[in-house]
Formats: C-alpha cells, structure tokens, sequence
C-alpha cells in the first residue's frame, strides 16, 4: 500500500475536509496538465491513476478493513481531473489563461464547485454506487461518475454563458 499515493502527498491528512483539501490539490495540478499537454493527457492520465489508485486502495481495505476511510482521497483527484478534461476541452496557453473568451478559468473553478456538489450530495447514481460498490472501485466510482457529472454541467452551463451574452 502507498500511502503517500493515496492520500494524495499526505493532503488527506488534513483534519478538515480532508477531501476538499485533495480536491484544491488537485485542481492546479489537472490545470497545468492541460495547458502544458492538453485534455486527452488529462484524461488518459486520470484513467491510469484510476487503475493504480482501485488496486491501492483495495490493498489498504484488505489490510486496515476499513472501507472508504476519509483520509483517502486520491478518488478526489480522480474526480476533479475528469471534469477538468470534460470541461474545458481546449488545449490553450499559459498566456490566454485570463481571456474571458476561453472560458479556462470559469470552467475550471466551475468544475471544482460542481465536483463538489456532486460528490457531497451524491445525487443518483452517484450515491448509489457509493452505498453499494465495496473495495478500491467503490471508492474511485463515484468520484468519477460525479466527476463526469461536473465536466458535463460546467460545458453546458458555460455553452449557455456564451450563448447568453
């Protein structure tokens, strides 16, 4: 088991809100992916740390025989860079990142509110696996089905923002 891992560098250590902490780590680690390589290695990446962090935290589970403890939260970093890959599905440039015209940074701190929300209230199918998904894949599935969930909204909510005005 790697600690280090899924705990997020120890973020998940955090005495409040241990998962919204892992999530505000993750946030500006997910933006420099996608500036620097773009949404497909967001992506791509998010699947691989998904793989690894089910297989962790089943070995976690086994040995401690605690299921979803709170101070994982490499889950929360699974679900935040799934948005962030849905969401503002534009490669751009360190120097556009304040143009309004890109959408960047409203669809990012979107996606963190929305992941949130989602994650939190754990609204259909969400909770649903929450409740019934033992092991490393019920901890990671609804992050990233909440994650989904985010990226999706944030696109539509900022597709109507441009629309609008």
């Amino acid at each position: 088991m790697n600690w280090f891992f899924i705990t997020l560098g120890y973020s998940g250590l955090s005495p409040k809100a241990p998962g919204t902490v892992g999530t505000l780590v993750s946030l500006p680690l997910g933006m420099m992916i996608l500036i620097y390589f773009g949404s497909q290695t967001l992506f791509l990446a998010t699947v691989l740390v998904s793989i690894i962090a089910i297989k962790e935290i089943n070995k976690y589970e086994a040995h401690s025989n605690i299921h979803d403890d709170k101070r994982i939260v490499i889950d929360e970093l699974a679900g935040m860079w799934f948005a962030l890959s849905l969401a503002p599905a534009i490669s751009i440039s360190f120097n556009a990142l304040s143009m309004w015209e890109n959408g960047f940074l409203i669809q990012s701190v979107l996606s963190f509110a929305l992941f949130r929300y989602f994650d939190i209230a754990k609204p259909s199918i969400i909770g649903r696996i929450d409740r019934e998904v033992k092991g490393g894949l019920g901890v990671m599935g609804d992050d990233i089905i909440a994650g989904f969930a985010a990226g999706i909204s944030s696109a539509i909510i900022w597709q109507g923002i441009i629309t609008f005005f």
